[in-house]
C-alpha cells in the first residue's frame, strides 16, 4: 500500500475532527485497514457507514458499505465508488460522503467539514508520480475499446430507463474490469478476460498459469499438446447485490479431478460463500487465490477414459446444486479442513 504516512495523517485528523461524540459524524474506529464510522441524522438516529481500505488504495478508493437498508445512506456511499485521483484519499472520501448525507438529509454540514479538503490539498500534495493513479494510456487500445462501449451501453440504458443490474455493482465491476486491464499479472500473461455477450455480469476466465513445479502445470502443458488447449476456463457470474455477495465461480473445462472442484465444477472455497466474502476482496485476488487452491489441492486435468466417464458432468445447474449442498454442510459443522482461504 502506497502513501502509509499520508494515510495515518488523515486518520489522525479524522479523528480529531470527528470524535466519538461528535453531533453530526463520529469515528469510531479508525486503523491502516479499516474505518468505521456512524453518522447522526434526524432526530439523532445513527447510521453505521465502514470502510475497507485495500492494498491498493490509494490508486482505487477504499471499499465502503453501510448497515441500513436508508436510500439515501446507500445512495451517498455509492458516490464513493466511481472517485480518482487525491479523491481516492479516506480524508476527501469522508468530505464527499459527509457532504451528500447533510444534503440528502437537508440538514446543516458541520463547519469544520470544508477544512478536510483544504487540509489534504495543502499538507499532502507531495505525493510521487508513481503513487499517482495509473492513467488510460497504460490500458491497450482493444481493451479501451471494450471499456468505452461498456460505457456507452449503460448511458444507452440509463436514458432508455432500462439499467442492467445496479448503480453500485456496475460501477464497481467497471472499476476492477479497468483495474485488471492495468494489472501486471493481467499484462504478463497469467490470466485472461472475457466478457460473455459484453455483459459486466458474467466473465470468462482462463487460468494460463500455474505453479511450474505442480502436477497442474504438467497436465496444463499436455493438454496442449493432445487437445490444442493451454488455459482452465472459469466462468463467473455476479449478483447486482456485488460487491457485497460473492461472484458465483465453477470450472467450465476441461474435466478436473481434486483441487477442491466439486461436481458440476463448483469450487469449495469459503472465500466464495457468504460467510467468508468480504466487499474489499477484488476480482483478481480471487483469480489468483483459485489458482493457488487448485494447485493446493492436487487438481489433475483428466484425459483418455475417465475423461470421456465423466466429460457431461459440468453444467451451471449442477455446479450450483453441488456448492448449496456444501454450503449447507459447512453451516453447520464448520470449514474445518483445508483451511479457510481454500474451502
Amino acid at each position: 500500500m502506497a502513501c502509509l504516512n499520508t494515510l495515518k495523517e488523515e486518520i489522525k485528523i479524522l479523528e480529531s475532527v470527528f470524535p466519538k461524540n461528535h453531533e453530526r459524524f463520529q469515528i469510531h474506529l479508525a486503523t491502516m485497514d479499516e474505518l468505521c464510522c456512524k453518522f447522526v441524522g434526524n432526530c439523532g438516529k445513527l447510521y453505521e457507514i465502514n470502510a475497507n481500505i485495500t492494498e491498493s488504495y490509494p490508486s482505487t478508493p477504499p471499499v465502503w458499505f453501510a448497515d441500513t437498508e436508508d436510500l439515501r445512506v446507500t445512495n451517498a456511499v455509492e458516490l464513493l465508488t466511481s472517485t480518482t485521483g487525491l479523491d481516492n484519499h479516506i480524508i476527501n472520501q469522508v468530505f464527499i460522503l459527509l457532504k451528500e448525507l447533510c444534503r440528502l438529509y437537508q440538514i446543516e454540514e458541520p463547519p469544520n467539514l470544508d477544512s478536510l479538503r483544504l487540509g489534504l490539498s495543502q499538507q499532502f500534495c507531495l505525493i510521487s508520480e508513481k503513487q499517482k493513479v495509473k492513467t488510460n494510456e497504460d490500458i491497450k487500445t482493444e481493451y479501451m475499446e471494450i471499456l468505452e462501449r461498456l460505457k456507452n451501453k449503460q448511458r444507452k440504458d440509463h436514458m432508455k430507463g432500462s439499467i442492467t443490474g445496479s448503480v453500485q455493482a456496475n460501477n464497481r465491476l467497471m472499476r476492477e474490469l479497468r483495474d485488471i486491464y492495468n494489472s501486471e499479472t493481467f499484462k504478463k500473461g497469467v490470466y485472461s478476460i472475457e466478457l460473455v455477450g459484453d455483459s459486466l455480469y458474467e466473465w470468462n476466465v482462463r487460468l494460463l498459469s500455474v505453479d511450474i513445479d505442480s502436477q497442474l502445470y504438467k497436465d496444463l502443458l499436455l493438454l496442449k499438446e493432445k487437445e490444442g488447449k493451454d488455459a482452465i476456463l472459469l466462468n463467473m457470474t455476479f449478483k447486482d447485490t456485488y460487491p457485497f455477495t460473492p461472484p458465483f465461480v465453477r470450472v467450465v473445462d476441461p474435466i478436473i479431478s481434486g483441487g477442491y472442484v466439486l461436481i458440476g465444477g463448483a469450487i469449495c472455497m469459503e472465500l466464495l460463500t457468504q460467510q467468508g466474502w468480504s466487499s474489499a476482496y477484488t476480482i483478481e485476488a480471487v483469480i489468483i487465490q483459485i489458482a493457488a487452491t487448485l494447485v493446493k489441492g492436487k487438481a489433475r486435468i483428466q484425459f483418455g477414459t475417465q475423461k470421456l466417464l465423466n466429460q457431461n458432468q459440468y453444467s451451471l445447474a449442477r455446479a450450483q446444486q453441488s456448492f448449496n449442498s456444501l454450503v449447507q454442510i459447512h453451516e453447520k459443522s464448520g470449514w474445518f479442513t483445508p483451511p479457510k482461504a481454500d474451502g
